[in-house]
């Protein structure tokens, strides 16, 4: 059995399904990440788990005690919010012992508990500064380290990185994957962040309408997307109409009007050729500079196309440039209709 498991857990409110008969299963020192927007029921999920919201259907194991209903103290979760909570009096050290002091631990283990987690976080010379004189990046580590002292089964992470600037978030993500890593523990972070559930997780669990449509290793959920939604989700994606050839292979449809198949091609996997050579043919309609890449909209029979490409130092195409567009057939990727299962 999975060191942490979801059978059939469901929420509802009144006549609303907020979450609907999950299941899923967390191995023992696994980094998970719940990716999806708004009202999709990730932070539903972590909630019950955490149990600060009663479960209306199903069970959640941890490591093989029921703890569907038991109360949030008996489960020795550790949690780190959106706003860090943190306590504005309490210094640094103060702070991360709070957990350990409501605990009743002897005075000197937490003295030698604190200091080894702020050494771990990096912030042992900030132990007696106040949370008003630190960093939004600072605070999340007293936050973080505060969630790691009590030495929980497992960490909740809600979103722990939307208060920061992206440059700070960026730096976070992979702090956060190597404290993660060093320490061992049991992860499961709520983000509706694409990017940064990409980067730093072992899985990813993508949710839609209370239901998870796909849970996958990040390159292959990337590579491999099942639904339309998840393919414009996770990542930027063209949808392209698309029928079977006589040998049972897609390709794309050369003229306007829905094909048998919805395809999906990433802009990054589209290579810009000389006009009249390729498989598509089409104008650039706009340019876009992302600093490292360059996005152009590419107007074509049948339809707007998306295509990124890396910022080599050379002059960019210009406006109303004709060019084709050339991609390996191998690249395209079947979408199934955007249905969610149980």
């Amino acid at each position: 059995m999975a060191f942490l498991q979801l059978e059939g857990l469901s929420k509802r409110y009144g006549s609303i399904d907020a979450v609907v008969a999950t299941n899923l299963a967390v191995e023992k020192g696994e980094f998970v990440s719940l990716l999806g927007p708004s009202g999709c029921g990730k932070t539903t999920t972590l909630q019950m788990i955490a149990g600060f919201v009663d479960v209306s259907d199903g069970r959640i194991i941890l490591d093989g005690r029921d703890i569907t209903h038991a109360k949030p103290s008996s489960r020795g979760l550790g949690v780190v919010f959106q706003s860090y909570a943190l306590f504005p009096h309490m210094s640094v050290a103060d702070n991360v012992a709070f957990g350990l002091r409501m605990r009743k631990v002897p005075a000197a283990d937490i003295q030698r508990r604190v200091a080894t987690v702020l050494e771990l976080v990096r912030l042992s010379q900030h132990a007696q500064r106040y949370p008003r004189e630190l960093s939004g990046g600072q605070r999340q580590r007293v936050a973080l380290a505060r969630a790691l002292v009590i030495e929980p089964p497992v960490l909740l992470l809600d979103e722990p990185l939307s208060n920061l600037d992206a440059n700070l978030r960026e730096e976070m993500q992979f702090e956060i994957r190597r404290i993660q890593r060093e320490v061992g523990i049991t992860t499961l972070m709520v983000t509706h962040d694409q990017a940064e559930a990409l980067s730093i997780s072992d899985r990813v669990v993508v949710m839609q309408a209370g239901r998870i449509t796909q849970i996958d290793e990040p390159y292959k959920l990337y590579e491999h997307p099942r639904t339309r939604f998840i393919s414009g989700f996770v990542g930027k994606a063209n949808m392209l109409p698309g029928d079977l050839d006589n040998e049972g292979c897609a390709q794309v449809r050369q003229t306007p009007g829905d094909g048998a198949l919805t395809l999906s091609l990433r802009p990054e996997k589209i290579d810009l050729v000389a006009a009249g050579t390729g498989r598509l043919q089409g104008k650039v309609i706009t340019r876009y500079f992302l600093g490292s890449q360059w996005l152009y909209r590419i107007e074509t029979a049948i339809g707007e196309l998306t295509v990124v490409r890396r910022n080599d130092g050379d002059a960019p195409m210009e406006e109303g440039t004709a060019v084709g567009m050339d991609w390996p057939a191998g690249l395209l990727r079947v979408l199934d209709a955007d249905e969610v299962h149980p």
